[in-house]
């Protein structure tokens, strides 16, 4: 197949190219052109996919058998490139978020629950929607929290910064809040699978890791990740109500119960994840918390610091 990866050199993108080359799949980028192919040679488009003007005159001469939109935010940046290709595309695949779900009594989340018009990510299922009216050939695909090396999004990175340190680990609430990792190259390989799969056509996927973890537990996880005893970190719970922290994140995680039932993924696309929790933190901790020097980088404690002090 011929396909378009919107964006393609970062994180997800990367990982995905590279699975869609060794498939032998002829691949275009289209992204601004500040970074490097992550495979010498693969082809790219540079524009502006935010202007829709830019991206059409670039794009409309181009003929592509699937496209992978992986960085839509809002509806406005996916409608332009269903207007050039709705006609002739076989398969449109969108990466949606697992954080449109209404937060529920009943977990894990599936993919038929209601969405949650205040999310965040409502430009997410906004698209969704349209891409479902418009009659293309779609599939939806939800990840819950993506981590694996080259993640931009402090997440596993979060609790190692303190873990290499020695330092305490503070965890809103009782450390109890049950949430759900999926390694990205998991989330590429279940992208690649559907492709061809006639069962993905109008569909929606969670994916994520097959197990769930608490707070607490991801810590310890991530101790064991980075070669520490897990028995031996300190973690301290707090009330984040009793503090203003302002616009800054003192937890990289919404606290709350966050997970997600992937049964219809692996039952349609015959995919399962690689990687368990501790095999998938250990590679992000190897090849690219350590690979980076990030361990030896100046880290702003000072929410820390406010937490523990009150203590």
């Amino acid at each position: 197949m011929r396909i378009l990866v919107m964006g393609g050199t970062r994180f997800i993108g990367v990982y995905l190219t590279r699975l869609l080359v060794e498939q032998d799949h002829e691949v275009v980028l289209f992204n601004r052109g500040n970074k490097p192919a992550p495979i010498e040679g693969v082809e790219q488009i540079h524009g502006d996919r935010t202007d829709a003007a830019d991206l059409k005159e670039k794009l409309s001469g181009e003929s592509f058998d699937a496209v992978f939109d992986n960085n839509g935010r809002e509806l406005s940046d996916t409608q332009p490139l269903v207007e050039v290709f709705r006609d002739s595309i076989k398969h449109f695949v969108y990466v949606s978020s697992a954080g449109v779900y209404l937060k529920s009594d009943q977990m894990p989340h599936v993919e038929g629950d209601p969405v949650d018009p205040k999310s965040r990510h409502k430009g997410k299922f906004e698209t969704e929607a349209y891409l479902a009216e418009q009659g293309i050939p779609f599939t939806s695909i939800r990840p819950v929290y993506i981590y694996g090396p080259q993640n931009y999004n402090d997440l596993e990175a979060w609790f190692f910064d303190r873990i290499v340190r020695d330092r305490p680990v503070p965890i809103p609430g009782n450390g109890m809040h049950i949430t759900q990792f999926g390694h990205v190259q998991d989330l590429a390989s279940a992208m690649v699978a559907v492709l061809g799969n006639p069962k993905a056509i109008g569909q929606i996927y969670n994916i994520s890791g097959d197990r769930y973890v608490t707070f607490d537990g991801l810590a310890r996880a991530c101790a064991v990740a980075a070669g520490k005893d897990p028995a031996s970190l300190q973690i301290v719970h707090y009330d984040p109500k009793q503090f203003d922290f302002g616009k800054k994140k003192a937890f990289p995680m919404r606290v709350q119960h966050f997970f997600a039932d992937v049964h219809k993924a692996q039952k349609e696309l015959y995919w399962k994840p690689e990687f368990d929790l501790i095999s998938g933190l250990k590679d992000s901790f190897q090849n690219d918390y350590l690979e980076s020097d990030r361990d030896k980088a100046e880290v702003d404690f000072s929410l820390d610091d406010q937490i523990l002090q009150a203590k």
